[in-house]
């Protein structure tokens, strides 16, 4: 029977959970992603994950799943299960009421309020209960989470489309399509994955973006748009103003921009952040924390170089997805990071493919 097997032998099950948590990417924030399944006589008995924020958990959706009688059965589980009332149940309640006999979890839950109290209470309720399979996995699937629950600040993503010499434009105030199509559609994957899309005000007024998830299938998502604006000058024209009551969107200004400039954007359904301001533009970290108070847990910083700029000046980026077009447009381009920074900063390649005929790499910050 199971029971008898080592914590190694449910590997290729917790693999499945993982395969299973992926299929809420972009849909869970702020919560993570989870998946489960049940498993009686070697034989996988239900599955199921966290489809949607304030929808069932994936041990709730496993256990209404089965296929089967799950009494004295083991759960995998992708991350320990919730011991606590939010917007549904905690789950560990309805394991012990299922007769749930083993459970195997891949990560303890990382909010230093409640990690472990889920194991416990299972563990008090008479089941067995082993931990740590794959927690790695599990972390990395989970980073945006960990990041948003541990400091109550977005995971920063910096997605950049560069030419080999490391320009985001041809010239300033221009829009140029720097990569191929199957790198651009890649774009529109990360910002259905968002909560937020941010750009500074020169970008829009560059390129008047729309800023919207355009992926050909259902299910997909736009993320809320954040534009840094200090002076609250966005064009009431723009393709983002006309169309803020389809979208939501988000003006973030300092306390000093024109009162009349921050009323017409209000008039036109934007919400408008007044944050204080460092060197006369947004200050970019206290921005952050507001956005987290409204559980926007990820962040996908556009553009252009000098908002790129500030955020790695201030060290505020968890992560660098750069796609790098084999183009050149010398020194009349738009540097990628705009500005000068304090020091050289180095950064963990964890990643590099090729999209079409373009260079992708993922990369964090060196510890």
């Amino acid at each position: 029977m199971t029971g008898s097997f080592g914590l190694s032998y449910y590997g290729s099950y917790m693999k499945r959970a993982i395969e299973l948590a992926e299929k809420g990417r972009g849909s869970t924030s702020p919560n993570p992603m989870v998946g489960a399944l049940i498993i009686k006589e070697d034989k996988v008995v239900a599955e199921g994950y966290h489809e949607k924020a304030g929808e069932p958990h994936a041990e709730i959706n496993a256990l209404n799943n089965a296929t089967d009688d799950v009494q004295g059965a083991t759960m995998i589980v992708s991350l320990e299960p919730c011991n606590h009332h939010g917007k549904t149940p905690p789950c560990t309640e309805a394991i012990i009421n299922a007769g749930i006999g083993k459970v195997i979890i891949g990560m303890i839950d990382p909010n230093p309020k409640t990690a472990g109290a889920g194991i416990k209470r299972l563990r008090d309720a008479g089941i067995k209960v082993e931990y740590g399979l794959l927690a790695e996995q599990v972390a990395k699937q989970n980073e945006v989470f960990i990041k948003y629950i541990t400091t109550h600040k977005p995971f920063v993503t910096v997605k950049a489309a560069i030419s080999l010499d490391g320009k985001i434009a041809g010239s300033p105030n221009t829009a140029t399509a720097i990569t191929g199509e199957a790198a651009r559609a890649s774009v529109h994957e990360l910002r259905n994955e968002s909560d937020v899309i941010m750009v500074g005000i020169g970008t829009v007024l560059a390129d008047d973006p729309l800023l919207t998830t355009r992926l050909d299938r259902d299910g997909t998502k736009n993320p809320t748009r954040v534009i840094l604006d200090s002076e609250a000058r966005l064009p009431l024209d723009s393709k983002i103003a006309n169309t803020a009551n389809e979208v939501r969107t988000i003006v973030a200004t300092t306390t000093a921009a024109p009162k009349k400039n921050v009323q017409k954007l209000k008039s036109r359904g934007i919400e408008v952040l007044e944050i204080d301001s460092w060197n006369g533009k947004v200050d970019t970290e206290l921005l952050l924390e507001e956005l987290a108070n409204r559980e926007l847990s990820s962040v996908l910083v556009e553009g252009g170089g000098k908002l790129i700029g500030s955020f790695v000046k201030a060290g505020l980026v968890d992560k660098y997805l750069v796609f790098i077009a084999p183009k050149i447009i010398g020194e009349q381009g738009v540097d990628f990071v705009g500005g000068n920074l304090d020091s050289m900063k180095e950064l963990k390649v964890r990643y590099v493919g090729k999209i079409g005929e373009d260079i992708f790499v993922q990369a964090y910050p060196k510890a």
